[in-house]
């Protein structure tokens, strides 16, 4: 059956219609439309800030009032639950005198997505005796970022971390300088391997790559994201995962320092009124302070226009808006990502549409957050830009981001750089004291496995929940504020064991820790 999109489609048509031929007039008669051509984009632009979606809630979370009590179970560490990371990485079998040959990983998608990939290739290379050349990371058509991997991470440490598990060489060697990246996308190659399964099982790599590397010398797998099985799988390759994953893995010095920086400055905030303009280190009163001296929130607000359109939802932008986002579809995925057969409002109820940032504000503001909470947005481009975000800053005055805390010259080395701002992102999220995610994804699954792995709290908003209470129009602030914390209570960052099929990277107990 066709699927249908939502919109009317005999409106959506004649509006699409009328829309683009609106945008082309200019350009067929500039001198018709030059005294007022400045003021299309206020016409026609999906920038126009949408007006608040929920205002009786977002009235009544301006003037919260959060008890002391609230705030500590709030700001209170999650129980040791007994569960710690392992240190029996040690116990791989040793590496073998002789490689089999050279393995090489094309990698796709996000930072995140090519992190994980990273790992599976490391127990690949492991699985088939293999050297492993320094994993490809592709330009991704929405982050358009060509950071290589020693530019994102220190490749020393990760050779080093790795030396007694996996061979591995950061560059082809001379006798295999052909087998680039350019040389599989003109033609078939024998040493190519293009079918590998979702979920592939270790045997599947011995039964189908390892004759092609004891063939050719070198095997290269492109797409490799999700092609290693999460189940059935040796136990010493599971832990070298973990070992990847947790302690190979490190970001290149600079983005750490950075990283230290931004944190430092979140936890001792330069506070001009109270403290010498050259005293940096300021401490704040309990009476302005109530979670604490120092404690700070990491928000990641993952509402970009690839998310925005690929969730099919209305977002309040209007019109002009929701043709922006159809197109964006049709452009970027070619009509592989359909506009949903879903009412908006059966999408909300579901939880399938993400949340704006309004909308996660007020989830903040319900479980107990105050204004006067230090707030990290750890995000790429926001959907809609500040006039998007001014809501949820109206909530929480103190909201920081990479601009407003780094200075032009520090940021210099990762401006423009989606892969290297993610990353600087990703390390102030594992040094916050409480992490929220607005909405499933790379990112959030990354993070949640890597605070799990250190016992760190770590907020999962509800969306089927959140969903259905902004839905109902009639709902008050206590109302709400009831539901959400206890709607909440249970996904604070509670142990939560790893089940078939799922990830060992955002779920690593029981494969990565140990009952202590």
């Amino acid at each position: 059956m066709r699927q249908q999109s939502h919109y009317h489609s005999h409106n959506y048509r004649g509006g699409a219609m009328a829309a683009a031929l609106v945008l082309l007039l200019p350009f067929l008669l500039p001198n018709l439309f030059t005294p007022f051509s400045h003021a299309l984009p206020s016409i026609l632009s999906e920038w126009n800030a949408p007006k608040p979606r929920h205002s009786s809630l977002l009235k009544s979370a301006l003037q919260r009032q959060i008890s002391d009590e609230r705030q500590a179970d709030l700001w209170m560490p999650l129980n040791n639950e007994q569960w710690k990371p392992c240190f029996r990485f040690q116990s791989t079998s040793p590496l073998p005198e002789k490689s089999q040959g050279y393995i090489q990983v094309f990698l796709d998608g996000g930072l995140n997505q090519q992190r994980m990939g990273i790992c599976d290739a490391v127990a690949v290379a492991k699985i088939l005796n293999a050297t492993l050349i320094i994993p490809h990371l592709e330009v991704n058509p929405v982050w358009k970022d060509s950071s290589t991997f020693m530019e994102i991470f220190d490749v020393d440490h990760f050779i080093n971390v790795l030396k007694d598990d996996i061979s591995i060489v950061k560059e082809l060697p001379d006798e295999y300088f052909w087998s680039t990246r350019e040389y599989y996308a003109t033609a078939i190659r024998a040493t190519r391997v293009k079918t590998a399964p979702v979920h592939a099982s270790a045997n599947w790599y011995s039964e189908n790559v390892l004759p092609i590397i004891q063939s050719y010398g070198i095997a290269a797998i492109a797409p490799f994201s999700h092609r290693l099985a999460f189940d059935n799988m040796p136990e010493e390759i599971q832990r070298l995962r973990c070992k990847v994953n947790f302690q190979a893995l490190a970001f290149v010095p600079h983005v750490r320092a950075l990283g230290d920086a931004l944190v430092s400055r979140l936890r001792y905030p330069r506070l001009t009124s109270e403290v010498d303009s050259t005293n940096y280190l300021g401490e704040v009163s309990d009476s302005k302070d109530k979670q604490g001296t120092g404690k700070f929130v990491v928000l990641h607000l993952r509402f970009d226009k690839d998310m925005a359109a690929h969730s099919a939802c209305d977002f309040g932008g209007g019109k002009a808006e929701n043709l922006a986002l159809a197109k964006y579809r049709q452009v970027i995925w070619q009509g592989r990502v359909l506009n949903s057969q879903f009412t908006d409002e059966e999408l909300r109820s579901q939880g399938r549409c993400p949340l704006t940032p309004e909308e996660i504000g007020l989830l903040l503001a319900a479980l107990g957050f105050d204004n006067s909470t230090r707030l990290y947005l750890a995000s790429h481009k926001v959907y809609g830009g500040e006039a998007r975000i001014s809501t949820l800053r109206s909530l929480f005055p103190l909201m920081e981001d990479k601009k407003s805390l780094a200075s032009s010259e520090e940021r210099a080395q990762i401006k423009g750089k989606a892969s290297l701002l993610a990353a600087v992102d990703y390390y102030v999220s594992m040094h916050s004291d409480i992490f929220v995610s607005a909405s499933p994804g790379n990112m959030h699954n990354a993070v949640v496995g890597h605070r799990t792995y250190g016992n760190k709290k770590t907020i999962r908003p509800s969306m089927a929940l959140l969903g259905q209470l902004f839905l109902n129009k009639s709902l008050t602030w206590p109302e709400f504020q009831e539901a959400v914390v206890e709607g909440h209570k249970s996904r604070q960052g509670q142990l939560r064991f790893r089940k078939s099929r799922q990830s060992i990277y955002t779920y690593p107990a029981p494969d990565c820790m140990c009952n202590a």
